[in-house]
């Protein structure tokens, strides 16, 4: 490099280190006037992360300033939330009244949220290892719309990552599916500061996990020392400073950062007579600048890495760190909550050039770094997403089933009726499974359209007479199949349902997976929810009326978990219409502002499409589907007053209405009611109470009070999902469901034995009539 080649770079990094420092500031102070400076009347600790912030200041410093793009997208450390804000404000993203409102109602939330900070947040973290793997499924969503509908363009997907977070069995699920290996946008920037929020790890093990990525085809890229440690290895003494230190255990590491100068000359040396001579040479600001250099807080390496990205594969970089650099705390073990107090915060503002006074200033217009930041906007800067909105759906394709069928089948068959009904709509359907889309009723929907896959892939089974299930791999299918992972499952299923608000192009995800598995998925399909994916979940086959399978299948508490989940509407429907309608009207809240998720308990049991008794009469098929949607529908009513109400939802319904047909030749008139969603029934409950903003008319179409009579609510789950029904009219109740791990069997004995067959329903309606 020539001489003004080297002037040039020393230049740059100058005001790179400017504004690396001004973001150190920032984030600080962000952190600091929540906790120390703005009223707190309740006392409860507000908290942040300010040595946890700090360890990410130089990465993210050169990666904004110098590396990103605007196609790019990023995942941040949910703990330097603050180091996000503090570049955000830097670049005219967000105002500065916002800098005081740290986890404050209305402002900065406590980490990165896509839906409720007021500044551009890619990716919403927060919860443990999803946030690190949320830019691997954005990349395939990335591209399964740019290969099926286009319009999301390209750029890498950024995670930076704790190295603690490595812990989550979420990012080797991920890191190890097949699928990732093909993804050379996705690049990983691990914070290796060799700390958890309670203690120094012991034994990190950073060539154990950079070899985990090397097997799984990822390029693995190390930034371990700096400049000046790099200079000094290369003088008489340096290869025994290297080895010093690559030998030496983490805790001991650590309380070096902690010593003075003298301890250090002391400690660190050891018997090595050619390291005491080195380190004899060194002054103390040299001695003590050098033990903390290492490689992520050095603007050059961390530049040399980021140029060094090979973009046919994912890539994941280690950056040393110290945890909590450039503060008083840096390098303590229990530095992870700590925070600074006003002289340590004062002796930062003399150190980096800022004022405890005017905390948010910003640099002076004209300044080099102000210019910077100027340029690095305009650089960034994305248009306004504008989401088109989903093609027509169908509210009732028109069929209505007739024989024995499930629910699970329905599903695709619903599915394969839509590519005839609502082709352009249809087209919007992507569908997920884990290995399960054959015994889940998928087969016929996946031979239809296709199997996603980045580039077309030969079928070698084509020619083969006993194949059913063929699977064409092409850039234009529509379902995608990974490993038996749910995590990775509803990762995907989410960023497939953000697409609308990423790139405006809507998708209607639909992640199939086995029902007592939904509650391992749950977590993180939530958090999707929470960052805006908006999906649909199947779980099939469900309760114990999967009754050889025994306890391991049998799930019990989905129905409460679809009630409770935000976001989310839940459907148990009963009857093959009721999935179509059910189904649609999901399809229908998908990829919108105003949009849901939603999450349909389908179960293998073969019901007699007859007790439907679906109305023959168009606006009576009206009437009836629109009471499916909103939750629930009188399938029976009894002649005259009923003397008890029989409430059901999902597989139970024959006994229900077999239950009634004898109740009512006993002299014991009842009525049968079919709840589709429990969750929505209660919406209603609490509107009608003021405490919401749901329509209540479907209480009045099921449950009307001139029909009240004491209630036996029956289901496949657990039997308090519908004990809150009693009270739409006040009536003494019984409820049956499943309140204990299952049992092989055939369909009856394992109904006799938790209380849900026709019997069970019988008596609990005598004993409450009596």
């Amino acid at each position: 490099m020539t001489s003004a080649a080297l002037d040039r770079e020393s230049a740059r990094l100058a005001v790179l280190r400017e504004v690396e420092q001004r973001i150190l500031w920032l984030s600080t102070a962000i952190i600091d006037h929540a906790n120390r400076v703005r009223p707190n009347p309740t006392g409860l600790k507000v908290g942040g992360h300010q040595a946890s912030s700090a360890s990410m200041v130089t990465i993210m410093t050169a990666l904004w300033f110098e590396h990103l793009r605007a196609g790019d997208r990023v995942s941040v450390k949910p703990h330097a939330s603050p180091v996000l804000h503090a570049i955000n404000y830097l670049l005219g993203e967000l105002d500065e009244s916002y800098l005081t409102t740290l986890r404050s109602f209305g402002g900065l939330q406590s980490y990165p949220s896509r839906s409720k900070d007021p500044d551009p947040v890619d990716y919403s973290t927060g919860s443990v290892g999803i946030g690190a793997t949320a830019p691997i499924w954005g990349a395939l969503a990335r591209r399964y719309v740019e290969s099926t509908v286009g319009g999301a363009g390209a750029g890498r997907q950024y995670s930076l990552v704790g190295d603690a977070e490595l812990d989550e069995g979420a990012c080797w699920e991920a890191i190890l599916d097949p699928m990732v290996g093909e993804l050379g946008e996705v690049v990983w920037i691990v914070d290796l500061n060799r700390q958890s929020l309670d203690r120094v790890v012991p034994n990190i093990g950073a060539t154990r996990l950079q070899g985990m990525f090397d097997a799984a085809g990822w390029q693995v890229l190390t930034v371990k020392y700096g400049r000046l440690l790099r200079e000094l290895f290369s003088r008489p003494g340096g290869d025994a400073l290297r080895r010093r230190i690559d030998d030496m255990q983490n805790p001991e590491y650590q309380r070096l950062l902690r010593c003075t100068p003298d301890q250090l000359r002391e400690r660190l040396p050891g018997e090595d007579a050619s390291l005491r001579a080195l380190i004899d040479s060194l002054d103390d600001a040299t001695l003590h600048g050098a033990i903390r250099n290492l490689g992520g807080h050095d603007l050059a390496a961390l530049g040399d890495a980021l140029r060094a990205i090979d973009d046919t594969r994912p890539t994941v970089i280690f950056a040393y760190t110290v945890k909590g650099y450039g503060l008083a705390s840096e390098g303590h073990p229990q530095n992870h909550s700590s925070l600074l107090n006003a002289d340590q915060f004062a002796e930062l503002a003399a150190r980096v050039g800022a004022d405890v006074g005017a905390p948010w200033a910003a640099f002076p217009a004209g300044s080099e770094p102000a210019e910077l930041c100027t340029e690095v906007a305009a650089r960034l800067r994305r248009e306004p997403v504008t989401a088109n909105p989903v093609p027509a759906l169908p509210t009732d394709i028109g069929r209505t089933p007739s024989g024995r069928a499930t629910t699970q089948a329905a599903l695709g068959r619903t599915l394969l009726d839509l590519t005839r009904e609502a082709p352009e709509a249809a087209r919007r359907v992507v569908t997920l499974c884990p290995d399960v889309s054959s015994s889940t009723n998928l087969g016929g929907w996946v031979n239809k359209v296709g199997v996603w896959s980045a580039a077309e892939r030969v079928d070698w089974f084509a020619d083969d007479p006993e194949t059913i299930l063929h699977w064409r791999e092409r850039p234009t299918g529509q379902h995608l199949e990974l490993g038996i992972a749910e995590t990775n499952l509803v990762g995907l299923l989410g960023e497939l349902g953000a697409t609308w608000s990423r790139w405006g192009q809507p998708l209607l995800p639909i992640g199939v997976l086995y029902d007592p598995f939904v509650e391992r998925a749950l977590e993180p399909w939530s958090f999707g929810i929470y960052a805006g994916g908006q999906s649909i979940l199947v779980g099939t086959p469900s309760g114990v009326s999967l009754a050889p399978e025994g306890g391991a299948h049998q799930s019990i508490s989905t129905p409460s978990v679809g009630l409770e989940q935000p976001g989310c509407i839940s459907y148990e429907p009963a009857f093959a219409i009721d999935v179509e309608w059910t189904l649609l009207a999901s399809l229908a809240r998908l990829g919108r502002p105003d949009g849901s998720s939603a999450y349909l308990r389908l179960s293998t049991r073969p019901v007699d499409q007859t007790l439907a008794a679906v109305p023959v009469d168009p606006a009576a098929r009206e009437r009836r589907r629109r009471q499916v949607v909103a939750g629930a529908y009188p399938i029976r009513r009894c002649e005259g007053p009923p003397a008890v109400t029989i409430a059901a939802m999902g597989a139970v319904l024959p006994e229900a209405l077999e239950a009634a047909e004898r109740l009512t030749a006993l002299g014991t008139p009842a009525d049968v009611v079919c709840v589709t969603s429990a969750g929505l029934v209660f919406e209603a409950v609490q509107a009608r109470a003021g405490r919401g903003e749901a329509d209540s008319w479907i209480l009045d179409a099921a449950f009307p009070a001139r029909r009240a009579a004491p209630m036996v609510t029956v289901l496949d789950g657990h039997p308090h999902t519908l004990a809150f029904l009693a009270g739409i009219n006040q009536v003494r109740s019984t409820h049956l469901g499943v309140s204990r791990f299952g049992q092989s069997g055939d369909l009856e004995q394992v109904y006799r034995y938790h209380g849900l067959d026709t019997d069970s329903i019988i008596g609990a309606a005598l004993d409450l009539v009596d």
